[in-house]
């Protein structure tokens, strides 16, 4: 079983491609695999007659036999722990199985009662969104953003742009916002893994996606340096890809921090669970008209809540209260995320 990801630890066999006993090429697709990001079709790195070992629908971890390519089967597998993947296929929703009624067809007081399994990918959220919850010390911390001029400056681009590119969203802003903010304050770019600290010298923005049955972080690489064009464009490629179900792994690891966004659904704010081991993730609301008082006045402006959650190992309450003021400022003098 090859790692097809930084954080893969099994995976399950979806569909080979070749049946046992066919002569395969070298650089030849062989096996769809469903890993804990997308199923991935993965190549043979060797010439010879396949002999197959693990059936389809089986999960292993990453290392375990899977065939052997030439020679006898006795022979540990062929296949690299560390190869990487060549092609991406369906998404992980599509390998789904359909409902099935619950054991005896059950007719209750809620009607007919059936179960479905949970995607590989379903199941390793699950898992890792539970792993975060039992063993993460968080807090969270919440913030009101003005953004009426953030807005404003988006309106006047969208009417006098260049239809055909594409304005750069509030997320985008956020994304570039908290880039900036991790650079000033480096210890909130990093994880506590193993009684220690580390910290990472790239700043890798995570932007939480939802897909066909699935969430994927897909990262935008060093934001810090990017400008905001580069970071609409970026993170519409990524969300249409993890939607299409064609994400690669390498375009969901590497994080160090993560954004997540219900604003589009008309949630004022929430709190979103820390995407382990990074030390914080940032939610971000719906941006909406409210009262509040602005020069003295009260007037209607145009307001965000924004929530931290922290890993109160890495970050403390001061930490975590000075990363989102700074995040705050920079989202409310919006020309200073322009270079």
């Amino acid at each position: 079983m090859p790692r097809l990801s930084d954080s893969m630890e099994e995976g399950t066999i979806v569909r080979w491609l070749k049946r046992d006993g066919d002569e395969v090429a070298r650089g030849e697709e062989l096996v769809e695999i469903e890993t804990d990001k997308a199923t991935l079709a993965y190549e043979s790195d060797t010439a010879g007659t396949l002999q197959i070992t693990a059936q389809e629908g089986a999960t292993l971890p990453v290392g375990a036999r899977i065939a052997v390519i030439g020679g006898d089967s006795s022979v540990a597998s062929a296949a690299p722990a560390a190869a990487a993947p060549v092609a991406e296929v369906e998404s992980p929703a599509a390998a789904a199985p359909p409902a099935t009624p619950a054991s005896g067809d059950e007719i209750s007081g809620r009607g007919t009662v059936t179960t479905t399994e949970p995607t590989r990918t379903q199941t390793l959220i699950a898992r890792r969104m539970a792993e975060s919850r039992a063993t993460v010390p968080s807090f969270t911390l919440q913030i009101s953003v003005d953004m009426t001029t953030a807005t404003t400056l988006r309106a006047e681009a969208k009417a006098t742009g260049d239809e055909s590119q594409a304005v750069p969203t509030i997320n985008d802003m956020v994304v570039k916002a908290a880039a900036l903010a991790l650079r000033e304050q480096p210890q909130a770019n990093g994880a506590w893994r193993d009684g220690k600290f580390e910290h990472y010298s790239r700043i890798n923005i995570g932007v939480a996606v939802a897909g066909p049955g699935t969430l994927v972080a897909a990262t935008v690489f060093d934001a810090d340096a990017k400008t905001l064009a580069e970071i609409s464009t970026e993170t519409g490629e990524l969300a249409e890809r993890v939607r299409s179900g064609t994400i690669t792994p390498p375009q969901t690891s590497g994080g160090t921090f993560t954004v997540s966004n219900l604003g589009m659904f008309g949630v004022r704010s929430f709190e979103a669970v820390i995407n382990t081991p990074q030390a914080a993730i940032l939610a971000v609301g719906a941006v909406e008209q409210r009262p509040a008082v602005h020069d003295g006045e009260i007037e209607p402006r145009m307001l965000m809540e924004l929530t931290l959650s922290c890993d109160h190992r890495i970050l403390y309450g001061a930490d975590g209260a000075t990363l989102l003021a700074r995040i705050k400022a920079l989202l409310e003098a919006p020309l200073s995320l322009a270079s």
